[in-house]
């Protein structure tokens, strides 16, 4: 796979709950973690556009869009 570009967008594969995140949930790359194994932060947004939750993710947590995806909304919970 090739690696994600600094602010590209990507969307969560897996659900982290420690970061509140949902498997299809869409973010953004912030920074790319080249020490050791390979991860990127990523900032995921609030539809107002603020940030929700940056998180460290692993390239194989995170996939491309495609023009097969349909882009939703959910509520976070408080807790998020």
């Amino acid at each position: 796979m090739e690696a994600f570009q600094l602010l590209e967008t990507v969307i969560a594969t897996v659900d982290v709950p420690e970061y509140g995140i949902a498997a299809g949930d869409v973010g953004t790359i912030a920074d790319a973690y080249t020490q050791g194994a390979l991860a990127y932060e990523v900032e995921f947004a609030s539809a107002d556009g603020s940030t929700r939750v940056s998180a460290p993710l692993a390239p194989a947590q995170l996939r491309r869009p495609t023009q097969a995806d349909v882009l939703t909304t959910r509520q976070a919970s408080p807790s998020d």
